[in-house]
């Protein structure tokens, strides 16, 4: 299995980056033919400092919805505490209908519970979260493609008598994931286009996809239906030195103490790391696991060369 194209760019859009930044990013990504292209949707700046310039995860993509050309844009992921479902669904059809092509919309529970204290946000405990955004993904999916008069009537949110116009056509494609908890698979099983797995190596990437199947087979959805990727990052250089350079300026950048070796130790079974040649044998190991989407965080945003270097990498996995 080849990745070809299907690599995807995620940039953490919390660590201080302007709009400006973003879009040269995005662009960037566009213009060397990468498959998408996410940022992260937080309000809070992190690692490292927490007072960092920080923006809107779908105000900037609806600038760069008009700003690229087809480069598929979305979110990963959009907490379920930030958007009320019906807001949500109409945010992502605008954006959609301003970028003229399909949508990605990853959503998922939320977990960092400072920045919804300094917003006004509510957080609840997971449970009651993880129930929410079950509703929320009925919701949207709902207003984008049941017919008029839908109705929902959950716990947490009710619609009545839906009519949604411009209904999105294609209808978005639905993200979700985590760290692959039974409740998570279930999730997706029964609401999502496509899995994103996090916080994995490859041979732990195997196994929860094992689990994946079984989530699917027992709601009863075949499960080539529910495509899965896994989210990694990336610290790459031209050679050795750029390397551990780039290594260094990441860790001052985030506060990371201790010496580079000890700081990628537990990060560099599961990280693209090192020159591209020597980070392609990572990621074959990644689609020997049954990786069909490899979507790369880029830890050093506003270094475009490294970008550059991905997509060495992704030559040469073709």
């Amino acid at each position: 299995m080849l990745f070809r194209s299907e690599i995807g760019v995620v940039i953490e859009g919390q660590m201080g980056l302007s709009y400006e930044e973003q879009l040269r990013l995005a662009q960037r990504a566009e213009s060397l033919g990468f498959s998408s292209f996410y940022r992260t949707d937080h309000y809070e700046s992190f690692p490292g400092p927490d007072d960092a310039a920080t923006s809107d995860a779908w105000s900037v993509l609806a600038g760069l919805a008009r700003e690229t050309r087809t480069i598929t844009l979305g979110t990963l992921v959009s907490p379920v505490t930030f958007r009320h479902p019906g807001n949500l669904a109409k945010v992502v059809a605008t954006v959609q209908e301003m970028a003229g092509r399909r949508m990605h919309v990853g959503l998922g529970a939320g977990w960092h519970e400072s920045e919804h204290r300094r917003h006004g946000l509510n957080f609840p405990p997971i449970h009651e979260r993880a129930a929410e955004l079950e509703e929320q993904l009925m919701i949207v999916r709902g207003l984008w493609s049941e017919s008029d008069g839908w109705s929902f009537h959950g716990a947490h949110h009710q619609v009545v008598d839906a009519k949604f116009r411009p209904r999105p056509l294609p209808v978005p494609w639905v993200i979700t994931g985590g760290e692959g908890s039974p409740r998570g698979m279930r999730i997706a099983a029964a609401h999502a286009d496509e899995f994103n797995l996090t916080s994995a190596n490859p041979a732990i990437a195997r196994e929860k996809f094992a689990e994946l199947d079984a989530a699917c087979v027992s709601y009863g959805r075949d499960p080539k239906t529910l495509r899965r990727s896994v989210m990694t990052g990336m610290l790459l250089g031209a050679s050795a030195d750029a390397y551990e350079r780039g290594v260094t300026q990441f860790m001052e950048r985030i506060g990371a103490t201790g010496d580079t070796e000890s700081y990628m130790e537990p990060r560099r079974g599961r990280w693209l790391t090192g020159t591209p040649s020597q980070a392609l044998p990572r990621a074959r190991e990644f689609a020997a696991a049954g990786v069909e989407r490899l979507l790369v965080q880029h830890f050093a945003p506003r270094d475009l060369a490294g970008l550059d270097l991905l997509a060495e990498l992704r030559d040469a996995l073709r």
